[in-house]
C-alpha cells in the first residue's frame, strides 16, 4: 500500500540545514505541512523562511533532542498548529572522528544521547498521534548501521542500536498501522562532517575521509520521500552503502580489511 503525502504534517528534526531541511523541502513540495525542529534556533528559523517563501507551510521550532521534556514541548506545538502527526522523521545526529582508546567517554555519550535516545524522546513523544493516523516513522541510520566503521566507535554503536530499537519498535506498532523507515545512506556532502567530535569533545581536526563520492543533500531527500511513499523498510542509498551491505556479509573479514585500509587516517 503506497503513502501520499498530500496535506500530510510531517516533522523533520535536525532540520536546520543540510539534510533536514532538504527533506523538508521534499515533503512540502508533495503538499505536506512540515514542523522544522533543530538546536541552532537561528538556523532553523532561516530554514522555515526559505521554505516558506517556496509556498511550503512550514513551523520552524528550536528544540534540543537530548532534552525529552524540549521534545514533548515541540509536539505539543505542532499539534496546537495541525492538528495531527502523520510522519515524523529523526533525522538529527552527530559523529566524531576519533580511535577509541584515546576518545573520552563523555564524546561516545555525547553521540548516544543525539543519535539514540534523541530518536527515542521524539518518538514517544509523538507516538500516540502517529497511531492515530496509522502514520510512519523515519529513522536516519548509515552504512555505519551495519557494517563496523573504524574511528567511529560511538557513531556506529548509535546507529547499530537505532537498528535494534525501531526494528523492534516496528513489530510492536504492526497491529496499529504503524509504519518503520530504516534509511541507511553512505557518505552525504553535509555539515555533519564539518561538527564532528574529536577524542576530547571539541571539533575533530583532521579532514574527513570518505569511500565512494559524496552524495547530495537533494537526491538523498528524494529517495527517502520516494522510499516511504512505497513504504519501505530498509531503503540503502548509494553505490558505497549496496556494495558495504553484500560484501560485509558475504565476505565480512574482507570487508573489514577494506574498510580498515581506506579510512585508517581517521585513526587519530
Amino acid at each position: 500500500m503506497r503513502r501520499t503525502f498530500a496535506d500530510a504534517v510531517v516533522v523533520v528534526s535536525g532540520a536546520g540545514g543540510g539534510l533536514g531541511r532538504a527533506l523538508a523541502a521534499s515533503f512540502g513540495r508533495r503538499g505536506s505541512r512540515v514542523t522544522l525542529l533543530d538546536r541552532d534556533a537561528e538556523s532553523v528559523r532561516a530554514a522555515g523562511d526559505e521554505l516558506s517563501s517556496s509556498g511550503i507551510d512550514v513551523l520552524a521550532l528550536p528544540c534540543d533532542v537530548t532534552d525529552e521534556q524540549a521534545c514533548a514541548a515541540a509536539v505539543r506545538s505542532c499539534i496546537e498548529r495541525y492538528g495531527r502527526i502523520d510522519v515524523l522523521v529523526n533525522n538529527a545526529g552527530i559523529t566524531h572522528r576519533s580511535a577509541f582508546e584515546v576518545t573520552q567517554m563523555q564524546v561516545l555519550r555525547r553521540v548516544m544521547d543525539v543519535n539514540l535516545f534523541g530518536a527515542i524522546h521524539l518518538t514517544r513523544a509523538a507516538l500516540p498521534h502517529l497511531k492515530r493516523r496509522r502514520g510512519l516513522i523515519v529513522a536516519l541510520s548509515s552504512v555505519a548501521g551495519y557494517t563496523p566503521l573504524i574511528a567511529r566507535t560511538g557513531y556506529a554503536a548509535s546507529k547499530h542500536a537505532l537498528h535494534g530499537f525501531f526494528e523492534s519498535l516496528r513489530t510492536e506498532l504492526a497491529p496499529d498501522g504503524v509504519g518503520v523507515m530504516m534509511v541507511c545512506p553512505s557518505f552525504i556532502a553535509t555539515g555533519i562532517d564539518r561538527h564532528a567530535l574529536g577524542p576530547d569533545g571539541d571539533a575533530a581536526t583532521h579532514a574527513q575521509v570518505v569511500v565512494g563520492h559524496r552524495l547530495q543533500p537533494h537526491d538523498v531527500a528524494e529517495r527517502i520521500v520516494r522510499g516511504a511513499e512505497r513504504n519501505c523498510r530498509r531503503l540503502l542509498i548509494g553505490r558505497t552503502a549496496h556494495a558495504a551491505w553484500w560484501v560485509s556479509r558475504l565476505a565480512p573479514a574482507l570487508y573489514e580489511r577494506l574498510m580498515a585500509s581506506r579510512l585508517r587516517d581517521e585513526i587519530k
